[in-house]
């Protein structure tokens, strides 16, 4: 079929793939409660207590179409659902409220595009460096981003040339969805580890491995979940698994926390 049968969406399929899948990631009905789903959860915009049993609530209510459509919620509307109070619904508009602060990547993460984890939008982003550019990218243009190859590519520039995607992106930015600018040649001395590779082992103390890969990415680095030749250096913390080993047999660099905490207050 050319277009989705559910929601007019146009329907591709990748060279290399067998299926057919329709491109309306943010809109059709028949992926609509994954996408809300997706979108909420932790490493995307992170909406505190908007569980999986929630979304598919508001969605069969049909409270909410696309992710745009949970920050038009009012309390009022969200009290009145199954096991939720005056008190959760408000928690809830105040989740909502934070969430509207974001990073680009986390952005594009959370809009769900097949073949795109938390790497793929972290190198879309500082390559693109805004939503604008990367919506009117090419194939070819999206291809130059490290790590991106024709079948991730392609899957990037369908899902923005839909115009239904577009405007629930549009949407969702008139409703207050925000990131600080891309850096701006000021702001790129404090990139200190710009082009160096990290991948994290093991517990840090009094920091959450999430919360040790934004310091380096704040600071320019990437983060990395496998060693390679490439790696300028793992962080190691307690109880490490294999990748110190690894690390070893590549002689890749081994930070402990010590080290780790030297090299992100330089």
């Amino acid at each position: 079929p050319g277009l989705c049968p559910v929601c007019g969406s146009e329907v591709i399929r990748i060279e290399g793939q067998a299926a057919y899948r329709c491109t309306g990631g943010l809109v059709c009905g028949a992926q609509r409660k994954e996408a809300i789903k997706h979108f909420a959860s932790r490493k995307a915009m992170d909406i505190d207590g908007l569980g999986d049993k929630l979304v598919e609530q508001m969605v069969d209510l049909d409270m909410i179409h696309s992710p745009a459509d949970l920050y038009h919620l009012e309390v009022s509307q969200v009290a009145g659902l199954e096991r939720m109070a005056e008190k959760s619904a408000g928690n809830l508009l105040k989740a909502l409220e934070k969430s509207r602060a974001t990073t680009l990547a986390k952005f594009i993460y959370a809009l769900g595009i097949r073949e795109v984890g938390e790497a793929t939008a972290d190198a879309l982003a500082a390559y693109f460096g805004s939503i604008e550019a990367l919506q009117q990218a090419d194939v070819e243009s999206i291809q130059r981003v490290e790590d991106v190859g024709p079948v991730v590519a392609e899957s990037v520039y369908h899902f923005f040339q839909q115009e239904e995607n577009r405007s629930v992106i549009d949407d969702l930015i008139r409703q207050g969805i925000h990131w600080p600018d891309p850096i701006g040649q000021n702001e790129a001395e404090t990139q200190t580890l710009l082009g160096h590779t990290y991948v994290i082992t093991g517990t840090l103390e009094g920091l959450s491995r999430d919360q040790a890969a934004a310091k380096l990415k704040a600071l320019g680095a990437k983060v990395s979940s496998s060693v390679s030749s490439k790696t300028t250096a793992v962080v190691a913390g307690e109880k490490p698994g294999s990748k110190v080993s690894k690390a070893e047999s590549l002689g890749v660099e081994i930070l402990d926390q010590a080290g780790f905490e030297a090299l992100i207050n330089e």
